[in-house]
């Protein structure tokens, strides 16, 4: 078997193997017996310059011509123009040999110096794990939780993170089988190791382990000899009130597009006008609409150079679906270029040679239609893709151009005017104001539906239920079911994968009709934190790209309608924004730069706190429907459990406007049984497992209104308390825990603490709070501030007062 070469920093070849023949010794058709090998093949440590060369035959038999003259190929080939690209291992005397016989040789993929350096990357991998390899690894606990996820089945999840960060540090896991029983009884399994970015991030699981019993304990040890003990938690499953019985809901039994959808917010608004209203936003999109266009030629390979497209000046809904095209050819010989317009039919009769042949090329009937005032008034014309479009094009028949919308009559082609829902009964500013908003990926069709479905058991349920009287009656709530309607309608009728807008900011080289499903912005890229113009990670400028931030940030109508929003009414505190799918609960920071993996701020201790204890609430919510748990491992921050998204809306109003803003993913992996396995659900799962999504996730809705709510009427003060955790002769170790999440400040120079002391601060990502230091006897002063903003003990901190905590920290030995 030959050699195959495998991608690296180029590509690392195994670049030792000798030629069996001395190449420009040989005849076209060469005898394929051992020939002797060339010298700057012969053994040596240097390798004498043999790299992995690029070499284009013109077809098959050239390649089997390489084989039979014993050269070394790589397993791999490639059409290209003008025939097929192989990879031959060669030094330069058989390059030489092959170009002397007409082989065309090119440049190299990798050489002695891609070689050198992995060798070197190699030596200091070892070296490094050599070292680490000498010292045992610290294990640091970051979660250990059992869970039940539909149909009762229990899941182990278990997060640690190891002091050694080396791919060969390897850790298991070994847990019992409930109260009493063995350590290692319930099952053992292997971690997998957790990097993002390049970087160790901790050890996991892949996906939560099924067990047969809840484990009380479980232990993880380490191949570099660490160990530690950690009690398994029960994750979710918090007690919830169930809704009165009169309280209704399920009101959805289809998909709906945007158009729908938007129908169906304004009505709900005209039969609740006590409680709702509709808010207009201020910029229209571009609507469901896009030139028309016709392609003339193939666009593959050769015929290329002969292929042009012409698209409409107009869209195709107002007029440039009727213009039409013709490529005529002349009777008669010698006849001049020239181009013809009867009203929306454009005619261009094509030039022809002494022998009557057509000699007009691609490039030249475009030059033609641009250049005529008549024919450039109904249409734009370009070759292919860049190409310089020298070859000759063919005739054609009166061609009609087209938009290729496939959307029926009651999708409207304009701009559309898009609307959020406003519930409430104080809409004045007076209360908390919280803004749900869905579908801002066109192809996520669940989504809009579960906002759709929390509008109307907000609105349906009012009258007759208490709990969502309280919700109403004390939150002002702003639904916007689709962040993204021509998308979304493009999505239903003529691409379901389409994930952007159907703004077409590509310029001619990209525009043809064959990219009409790579256009538009990602709309949760388009933002102004964190962006890809900031140098953040996660989107691109590449227009035909799904994560493409658009040509500027906030450049789209729909991105700059949410920041109206949000600063229109700045009472709104709390936004969710709602994906699918995947079943994840997230909030910011959700980018970062690649280099050293450079997140956004994080949220300091106590929102993070606040972050993660309204989690167990909100998902509890999402688990009551049929039994789906959200894991541990997909519940956190975006950069910590997914990826980055460069420009997306939630940092958007967390680090510009300090609004909690949360991100669903709906259609958590659903566990099946028979197989042992999860099975992912798709954007677009049936309707019969879409509805169930849009059901959990409604609840999840309500239970994010519930903590706004909470958070709207809070007047508790926190209480924290100073906890010891280690003392010697030389130092001790203490940190802060609070009874709610909260914000700790202290000082321990004796000062008096003010909203600009040291602040606790996490202990690392997912760690819990740190751990503090001191190598003498100190008196600590503090107090804490919950995300509410109430102060304990009524302390204020701009003030002079000294009604702040205060304990003595003690270090045997020291005074």
């Amino acid at each position: 078997m030959r050699s195959s070469p495998r991608r690296t920093r180029r590509y690392a070849a195994v670049l030792a193997l000798p030629l069996a023949l001395t190449l420009n010794a040989l005849p076209v058709l060469a005898d394929p017996s051992p020939q002797p090998v060339p010298p700057d093949r012969a053994s040596s440590t240097a390798q004498d310059g043999v790299a992995l060369l690029r070499v284009v035959v013109p077809d098959h038999a050239a390649v089997d011509r390489l084989v039979a003259l014993g050269v070394d190929l790589a397993e791999y080939t490639k059409p290209v123009d003008g025939g097929i690209e192989v990879h031959a291992v060669l030094s330069p005397g058989e390059a030489q040999g092959l170009r002397d016989q007409g082989f065309d040789v090119r440049d190299a993929i990798s050489d002695q110096g891609d070689y050198a350096a992995n060798i070197a990357e190699r030596r200091q991998a070892l070296a490094s794990a050599a070292a680490d390899a000498a010292e045992t690894d610290t294990l640091t606990p970051l979660r250990a939780e059992w869970f039940t996820s539909l149909d009762d089945q229990r899941f182990l999840s278990v997060e640690v993170k190891s002091s050694a960060t080396d791919a060969q540090t390897v850790l298991t896991a070994t847990w019992d089988s409930g109260p009493g029983t063995a350590p290692d009884s319930g099952g053992t399994a292997t971690m997998s190791r957790f990097t993002d970015a390049g970087q160790y991030m901790y050890h996991r699981f892949s996906a939560p382990i099924p067990v047969t019993q809840a484990p009380t304990k479980v232990t993880v040890t380490s191949s570099r000899g660490g160990s530690v003990t950690v009690p398994v938690t029960k994750w979710l499953g918090e007690k919830r009130k169930p809704p009165s019985r009169h309280y209704v809901s399920d009101f959805i039994d289809h998909y709906m597009d945007p158009t729908e959808i938007t129908g169906r917010i304004t009505a709900l608004a005209r039969q609740f006008p006590k409680v709702a209203e509709i808010v207009d936003l201020p910029y229209r999109t571009n609507g469901y609409r896009r030139a028309a266009q016709a392609q003339f030629g193939t666009g593959t390979g050769a015929a290329a150079a002969s292929t042009f497209y012409v698209s409409s000046r107009a869209y195709g809904s107002e007029g440039g679906n009727d213009v039409s095209l013709a490529l005529v050819k002349p009777g008669a010989a010698g006849t001049p270029l020239s181009v013809a317009v009867s009203g929306k039919n454009v005619a261009v009769t094509l030039a022809t040679d002494a022998s009557g042949a057509i000699g007009s090329t691609a490039v030249q009937v475009v030059a033609a239609l641009n250049g005529d005032a008549a024919a450039s008034a109904l249409l734009t014309a370009a070759t292919y893709r860049g190409n310089a479009g020298n070859g000759v094009v063919a005739e054609a028949p009166a061609t009609r151009l087209t938009d290729g919308l496939l959307a029926p009559a009651t999708v409207s082609r304009q701009p559309f005017q898009m609307k959020a829902l406003r519930i409430g009964k104080h809409r004045d500013g007076s209360k908390v104001g919280v803004f749900l908003y869905c579908q801002e990926h066109a192809r996520e069709w669940v989504t809009p539906v579960t906002c759709v479905e929390t509008a109307e058991r907000l609105l349906r349920n009012y009258a007759q239920d208490a709990a969502t009287r309280k919700i109403v009656d004390n939150l002002d709530i702003f639904v916007m079911p689709t962040a993204n309607p021509d998308g979304g309608h493009y999505s239903m009728y003529d691409y379901n994968m389409q994930r952007r807008n159907m703004t077409n900011h590509c310029p001619v080289t990209n525009g043809d009709p064959g990219r009409r499903n790579s256009w538009g912005v990602d709309l949760n890229r388009n933002f102004t934190v964190g962006s890809v113009f900031d140098g953040y990670n996660g989107a691109t400028t590449t227009c035909t790209n799904d994560t493409f931030a658009g040509p500027s940030e906030l450049s789209e109508p729909e991105t700059r309608n949410q920041v109206w929003l949000v600063d229109t009414f700045p009472n709104i505190r709390f936004a969710m924004n709602t994906h699918s799918y995947g079943g994840y609960f997230m909030w910011p920071p959700g980018a970062y730069k690649t280099a050293g993996r450079e997140t956004l701020p994080r949220a300091d201790f106590g929102t993070e706190s606040f972050f993660w204890n309204a989690s167990s609430h909100i998902l509890s919510a999402v688990q009551g429907r049929r039994g789906t748990a959200i894991w541990p491992g997909r519940t956190g921050p975006v950069v910590d459990v997914l990826y980055s998204a460069a420009g997306n809306s939630a940092d958007e109003h967390w680090y510009n406007r300090g609004i909690i803003g949360w991100d669903f993913e709906v259609g958590a992996d659903v566990y099946d049984q028979a197989a042992k396995q999860y099975r992912a659900v798709g954007f677009q799962p049936p309707f019969e497992e879409g509805h169930e999504e849009a059901m959990e996730f409604s609840n999840g809705q309500i239970a994010i209104l519930e903590v706004a709510r909470a958070y709207g009427e809070d007047t508790h003060k926190p209480d924290s308390r100073l906890k010891e955790l280690a003392k010697d002769d030389t130092s001790a170790t203490f940190t802060f825990t609070t009874d709610e999440p909260a914000n700790v400040y202290y000082t321990i120079d004796g000062s008096r603490p003010t909203l600009s002391s040291p602040k606790l601060a996490a202990a690392g990502m997912r760690e819990g709070a740190q751990r503090i230091t001191v190598n003498q006897t100190t008196e600590v002063h503090w107090f804490a501030v919950d995300i509410a903003g109430n102060v304990e003990k009524n302390y204020k901190p701009d003030g002079d007062g000294d009604n702040y905590n205060k304990e003595t920290v003690k270090v045997r030995g020291r005074r």
